[in-house]
């Protein structure tokens, strides 16, 4: 709690008392309320609690530890790329992933005086680089944040007409600050994709679109990942994303990020995950579930 700029501290302090009181209802999420990944939860579920967490390992023990049913993390997004650390998080939180979300993104200025008084504006890095070009364009200088919607608390504890807030538009009616300008992107098609983790998932029953995200570490040898992904080409599976990250700054071993169109049992898609796993050091899935979005 002591985290949280005292604006946000009743707030915070209300829905974490609501949140516990239901854990069965509980949502986890990362950020002050009135941020992107509040606005998230009540979308994916409207039913829920929200359960306000300081940064994404907070959120994420929450779920482990029974205070939440699931939580909902950023983990890409259309502007900016992958959250950072979250490729490291998901692997290690022992959790399961059962759901995507997809959000529209769209910030707010917001502060204590006029917008040609404002000389920097305070925000989460991946809301800073979504909006980089408007904020040049306006001589406004980026400075980081831990989320959005804590920034706009920051801005109202400050209360500085030179210092405003990159945020949600809602957050500005949270915190009492004036909104300076709107419908602020870099892009129209800013979107953020959330997963949602559970402890367990269920088994993928069902028609429809389903979605099957994993990791594997590919063996040193030559054309290893050329081999280890020759199985869904052949098996006709379709592989939406693929990106590498380093671990323990060796670099030399390489772990893979992987989202597939399928689910275990489609006869394809069991094919080419064998076949990844013979070309593999080893191959760990992190969940398969409904596609919120059909990909291609």
């Amino acid at each position: 709690m002591e985290d949280y700029p005292a604006p946000a501290r009743p707030l915070v302090a209300a829905m974490t008392e609501a949140a516990l009181a239901e854990p069965e209802r509980a949502v986890a999420f990362q950020g002050a309320p009135g941020a992107n990944s509040h606005l998230a939860v009540t979308e994916a579920f409207p039913d829920a609690l929200p359960l306000p967490c300081f940064d994404f390992a907070d959120a994420i023990d929450a779920v482990r530890e029974g205070r939440a049913d699931c939580a909902l993390i950023p983990i890409e997004n259309s502007l900016h790329g992958r959250v950072a650390d979250i490729h490291f998080l998901l692997p290690e939180s022992g959790l399961v992933i059962t759901g995507e979300h997809f959000l529209s993104i769209r910030y707010a200025l917001m502060g204590t005086g006029a917008l040609g008084e404002v000389q920097e504006a305070i925000s989460h890095p991946q809301a800073l680089g979504q909006c980089r070009h408007w904020l040049k364009a306006h001589g406004i200088r980026p400075v980081a944040y831990p989320d959005t919607a804590g920034a706009a608390a920051r801005a109202a504890e400050l209360a500085d007409p030179s210092t405003a807030a990159l945020a949600p538009p809602g957050a500005a009616a949270l915190y009492g600050l004036d909104v300076l300008a709107t419908d602020i992107a870099d892009a129209a098609h800013n979107t953020t994709r959330f997963v949602a983790l559970a402890r367990g998932g269920r088994p993928p029953t069902g028609n429809g679109a389903w979605m099957t995200t994993l990791i594997f570490e590919v063996r040193n040898t030559p054309a290893a990942l050329y081999k280890a992904l020759g199985g869904f080409a052949t098996n006709g599976v379709n592989m939406t994303k693929l990106e590498s990250y380093q671990r323990g700054g060796s670099f030399a071993a390489t772990e893979f990020f992987a989202d597939v169109d399928g689910k275990p049992g489609e006869a394809g898609f069991d094919r080419a995950v064998e076949e990844l796993g013979f070309h593999s050091k080893w191959v760990r899935v992190l969940g398969t579930y409904r596609q919120a979005r059909r990909r291609g």
